[in-house]
């Protein structure tokens, strides 16, 4: 397969999952405060619980649920902190709340991984 090809498979996969990741959270009462919201750290899917801190959400799409939570590198987890610290910093209200780190691994059902690490990790 063309590396185009793959590439296009890659993000259409992403896209699915993500739409499975928001789907997931809407059922569980979550409000969506964005999806693929930018920052100049990165993008991220952003949601808010009816109680608790603000969740940035990683999702992955893997064939299996266990490597879709462990595809989180360090780097990675760094930047998505750095990414929610600029988000936070715009909105104060949201601020307050605080935040938290979780990851949907989507291999085939979503499976939401609450509170998975810490900003100063």
């Amino acid at each position: 397969m063309p590396a185009e090809t793959r590439k296009q498979a890659a993000e259409k996969r992403g896209h699915r999952g993500e739409a499975l990741a928001a789907l997931l959270l809407l059922l569980k009462g979550h409000r969506i405060l964005g999806r693929r919201v930018k920052t100049h750290a990165g993008e991220d899917l952003v949601s808010l619980p009816v109680f608790g801190p603000v969740c940035f959400i990683e999702v992955k799409a893997r064939r299996h649920a266990r490597d879709a939570a462990e595809a989180v590198a360090p780097a990675q987890r760094t930047r998505i902190a750095r990414a929610a610290s600029l988000y936070l910093a715009s909105r104060p209200a949201l601020a307050r709340r605080g935040a938290r780190f979780d990851i949907i691994a989507v291999a085939g059902f979503p499976r939401h991984f609450k509170d998975v690490w810490r900003a100063d990790d």
